[in-house]
């Protein structure tokens, strides 16, 4: 067959030849070590988890090698695209600080000269490559009206191995001749473009891959589509395509992926292309209900939206921190030995990505953002809590945006020492967390396990006389002496030894005379410094908390 004639025929307006674009897009000249690496995700819908942390590595691997971060947009999938979804990944990744070199802005302009960037406009040069590949017999029109449905392509397959011991998923079309092939385009059929596997299932190769090392697959026996009939590619060839013509030295994605190497790989040789390096990921997993270990998915688990971590008020470091632990085996031993380093510092290794599958654990999260929230400024906080508020908790951005130095002296308390208290884990906490401090005293909720260990009548006289001998001006010792004053007044034990020998005579310890304070007050036993939360509720309030308490 006259294979030229052949891709003259399927693609008649195709005048750029593969050696054009080579010239178009030349090699790069990289510094010794730099990688080229590239986020590229379809445009079906919100952030996952999972493509953020592959964004994530991407840039790590990039930004320290000094190298190349690469947007490109894979919307070759109009059925399931969602519109802007592209666009809302940009602005996401870039609000954590995660910024590219080239491709594609959160407003939609493209920069860079490897473009476009948007694998939609790159219809003619994918059509320049398949039509190469036809030219030389190693691709083939396929003029199928429908794919078959799971059933068909099932009993195909069973039939096929009663037939022999070997799946050859040759297509019937490979061996159509060309007067079979012009009559079909007379009659203007449409055609896809497949790929003329030389592959055999039962061959082995080697495949190296950056983290799970060497493996053993069975060679790619598929003829696989290259363009469908309205001339848009599908993943595997629009890869090789892009990622040979962006010069990417390193191709990171799911371990979804790993199974389709040997097909990636016979494209990439068919194009006579040098092959890329690839480093799969693990998937991040969760423990089911039932106990088993499952992918963290968009349909059960609502962390899995990179959404929810801004909805929570999560601050943006501490994802990130918590996201390089799953990454990177190391960072967590060189955090405890950097506290106070820049994330920046951490020199990411493609060697230390994990290769097994990392868990989601929202607690470890919680005490990573707990640790870094405890080393922020007062005024930071606000600033950080108001912003969150006003777009996701409009009533407590009034009260703090009313109330804002009663805000910061409030998280103040127990800030500024040795040992930071560290009971804020996200902006979302801070309402649940500090209520007594700015609702109204019968919107607080007591804590009435507590409170029902001491009898009603001691409750209020011990309140009444603090209220009235509380005094704003008195310096914690004085505001302490105070207590211990009431407590001998209320018969409680200021001696543990004598309250243990004789319990009986006392109404508590003087623990329990200031957990009375407390729990009246603020509605809980537990709560961050009493006497700084007395003087920034002050006098008048206590009087009214005490006169109040049911």
């Amino acid at each position: 067959m006259d294979y030229k004639k052949l891709a003259d025929m399927l693609f008649p307006n195709i005048k750029k030849s593969v050696d054009d674009y080579e010239k178009i897009y030349p090699k790069r000249k990289l510094s010794a070590g730099a990688e080229v690496t590239r986020f590229a995700p379809s445009p079906t819908g919100y952030l996952h988890i999972g493509h953020f942390l592959g964004a994530l590595i991407d840039y790590e691997i990039a930004r320290v090698s000094g190298g190349v971060f690469i947007y490109r947009l894979e919307d070759t999938d109009g059925k399931r695209e969602v519109e802007g979804a592209g666009l809302v990944a940009v602005s996401v990744l870039n609000s954590y600080g995660i910024t590219f070199n080239e491709g594609l802005s959160a407003k939609g302009k493209q920069f860079g000269d490897y473009g476009p960037y948007i694998q939609s406009e790159r219809k003619e040069i994918y059509q320049t490559y398949a039509k190469h590949l036809v030219a030389e017999g190693k691709a083939f029109p396929c003029f199928c009206e429908k794919a078959e449905n799971k059933e068909d392509v099932l009993d195909r397959r069973e039939q096929q191995l009663q037939e022999s011991s070997t799946l050859i998923n040759h297509d019937i079309c490979r061996n159509l001749d060309i007067r079979e092939i012009e009559e079909h385009l007379k009659n203007k059929k449409q055609f896809a473009i497949r790929l003329k596997s030389n592959g055999n299932v039962e061959n082995k190769i080697k495949i190296y891959d950056e983290i799970k090392g060497e493996r053993e697959f069975s060679e790619n026996s598929k003829d696989a589509v290259l363009l469908k009939s309205n001339g848009i590619p599908p993943y595997a060839f629009a890869h090789a395509v892009d990622d040979h013509l962006m010069r990417t030295t390193l191709v990171i994605r799911g371990e979804e992926w790993f199974p389709s190497l040997p097909l990636h790989l016979e494209i990439f040789d068919a194009l006579n292309h040098p092959r890329v390096r690839y480093a799969h990921t693990p998937l991040i997993c969760k423990i089911a209900e039932n106990g088993n270990k499952r992918k963290l998915s968009k349909r059960f688990d609502a962390e899995a939206d990179m959404r929810y971590f801004e909805k929570e008020g999560y601050p943006k470091q501490a994802v990130l921190e918590y996201l390089l632990t799953l990454a990177n085996t190391n960072f967590e031993e060189w955090r405890k030995e950097n506290e106070n380093e820049d994330v920046k510092a951490f020199i990411f290794s493609v060697a230390k990505i994990n290769n097994s599958n990392p868990m989601f654990d929202m607690a470890k999260l919680n005490d990573i953002s707990k640790n870094i929230i405890a080393k922020l400024e007062a005024e930071v906080v606000y600033d950080e809590v108001l912003n969150w508020a006003k777009e996701n908790n409009n009533e407590l951005f009034l009260i703090l945006k009313n109330n804002k130095q009663k805000a910061i002296e409030t998280f103040s308390i127990d800030r500024y020492i040795n040992n930071p208290r560290k009971d804020i884990s996200k902006w979302h906490d801070i309402e649940s967390l500090f209520n007594y401090i700015f609702m109204p005293y019968e919107k607080v909720s007591i804590d009435k396990d507590e409170i029902e260990r001491f009898d009603t009548n001691l409750i209020k006289a011990v309140m009444l006389d603090y209220a009235s001998a509380f005094d704003e001006k008195w310096e914690k010792p004085q505001w302490f002496d105070m207590g211990k004053k009431l407590a001998e007044k209320h018969n409680f034990c200021l001696d543990n030894k004598i309250y243990k020998a004789t319990p009986h005579l006392f109404n508590g310890k003087l623990a329990d005379f200031f957990a009375i304070v407390r729990v009246v007050l603020t509605g809980r036993n537990n709560s961050p410094d009493l006497y700084s939360i007395c003087k920034i509720l002050g006098k008048a309030e206590i009087i009214n908390r005490a006169n109040n308490f049911k």
